[in-house]
């Protein structure tokens, strides 16, 4: 039996398993579209706060991981109502200043950048040095 579309019920149990992610979504949507008819601020705030929030998680990657990470294990293990509300707060912010919501996606930048970029780098070079360990071994014994 084919169905055609998707229940009520599945929809807010995904809303429910989703909660946070759902309200992220949200007022990053809401900030660009604040942001591109400058409905309270410019959309060069955005951009800036963005800029800066990258330089500064790029430079502080470390305090900056442990700090997202404390506020999202505080706001996962909250009941629901405590993230329906932090999630509204969110979207208020993205309406009247959604410079803050770029500032947070520049940081998540910033973090991406640094252990996507310097932890493989890093990786490689410890491969790097151990083949060259290695090839010298070789050359050791012939």
């Amino acid at each position: 039996m084919k169905k055609d579309g998707v229940s009520v019920r599945e929809i807010e149990n995904f809303a429910r398993k989703y909660m946070f992610e759902s309200f992220l979504v949200i007022a990053i949507v809401i900030a660009v579209i604040s942001s591109i008819f400058d409905f309270f601020v410019s959309a060069g705030w955005g951009i800036l706060f963005a800029g800066i929030g990258a330089v500064l998680s790029i430079i502080f990657h470390v305090y900056v991981y442990k700090l997202h990470k404390a506020v999202f294990n505080f706001i996962r293990r909250k009941d629901l109502t405590l993230q329906i509300i932090i999630g509204i707060v969110r979207i208020i912010f993205a309406i009247f200043i959604p410079f803050i919501i770029f500032f947070e996606m520049g940081l998540l930048a910033g973090l991406s950048f640094f252990y996507l970029f310097f932890k493989d780098e890093k990786k490689e070079n410890k491969e790097d040095s151990s083949n060259e360990n290695h090839i010298e071994d070789e050359e050791h014994h012939s």
